[in-house]
């Protein structure tokens, strides 16, 4: 008779599952810098990577000129194959590659860098919410008006620089006037 061995995993099955999917998300990373290196397009930036549960891979890719349908089909075409022919997926997948949008909070520098002169709203890691002009931004701060009404005075432009550590999302606001 064969001795019976018992192992343990060390993982929990939510540990393994996280371990796979960002194993995927740092593949599918190294993917996108290869093909944004390929098509010379250097002012364009990778924001987030997401694999979800239901076999979802969102790849959203930035630039600091925007980028177009046409880059994003690029990496799409790129990535897809690549992860295919490596079978860096086990499972069925579906593929999506796209800006971040609107709707999407900035998250890097870069993001914040090219909405320079655009309406912001703040949420800061004490719980307030601001609506401000971005007018500038330094390595590990944000430089913007903000419009302090006081009672009984009339509204003025103030300047204030904020800690990017001190902000939990970003997101630019429209203007439709």
């Amino acid at each position: 008779m064969s001795p019976l061995l018992v192992c343990q995993s060390i993982y929990s099955n939510s540990d393994w599952e996280k371990r796979k999917i960002m194993k995927v998300e740092n593949k599918v990373a190294e993917l996108v810098a290869e093909k944004i290196a390929e098509i010379e397009r250097p002012d364009l930036f990778l924001v987030a990577i997401k694999l979800h549960a239901n076999g979802k891979l969102v790849i959203l890719v930035d630039g600091d000129k925007g980028i177009g349908i046409a880059e994003c089909a690029q990496i799409s075409r790129y990535v897809g194959f690549k992860l295919e022919e490596e079978n860096v997926i086990a499972t069925a997948y579906n593929l999506e590659v796209s800006s971040p949008g609107l709707d999407f909070p900035l998250s890097m520098a870069r993001q914040y860098a090219k909405n320079v002169g655009r309406q912001l709203a703040i949420k800061m890691a004490d719980g307030t919410k601001k609506e401000v002009t971005l007018t500038g931004m330094s390595e590990d701060a944000i430089i913007v008006e903000e419009k302090i009404k006081e009672k009984g005075k009339k509204a003025e432009l103030i300047e204030t620089v904020i800690p990017i550590n001190k902000i939990t999302e970003t997101k630019v606001l429209i203007s439709f006037k």
